[in-house]
């Protein structure tokens, strides 16, 4: 009896959550709720937000993920999440007429067997995903500054 308590105890945390799809999850509007689906995009927004995108055209899609800039070090790469099933647990909210979650960390992420990398350091969130240029130095000009040299004391006093 104690062995049959002791095998349920184990088997227990590895029973898998009940995801509904993420059709679905326009009902769910205000719950908490796992929602699974194929990421087939990772889109970017014109403030360094990340969406991930489950439909082939994100404007007729139900629903949407959204990382803000500010949690991309909390989450990870989310680009490694394209084209990939996943599992996302989060307060289901409307926006723009369309459920969304917001990934602020990568522990509501179900299911994945390896973990997403880090943001690569030079990734420049505030270019729009861009790779960061390096340091700005200032352009030479084609043209060299002229200085005037000041004129000699003798030639001062001549005139």
């Amino acid at each position: 009896m104690l062995r049959l308590i002791f095998v349920l105890l184990v088997a227990v945390p590895t029973l898998a959550k009940d995801c509904i799809p993420f059709e679905q999850a326009p009902e769910f509007v205000g719950k908490t709720v796992c929602v699974t689906g194929r990421v087939m995009k990772v889109g970017q927004s014109s403030r360094g937000s990340m969406f991930l995108d489950f439909c082939d055209d994100y404007r007729k899609c139900p629903f949407v993920v959204i990382v803000f800039q500010s949690n991309l070090k909390n989450v990870g790469d989310v680009r490694a999440l394209e084209g990939k099933d996943i599992e996302i647990t989060g307060k289901i909210k409307e926006w723009d007429d369309r459920a969304e979650i917001i990934l602020k960390n990568s522990g509501q992420l179900e299911g994945m067997t390896e973990k997403l990398p880090p943001i690569p350091k030079t990734y420049d969130a505030d270019k729009h995903g861009n790779y960061s240029a390096g340091k700005f130095s200032r352009p030479l000009s084609k043209h060299p500054a002229h200085k005037r040299s000041p004129q000699p004391a003798d030639d001062i006093d001549a005139e």
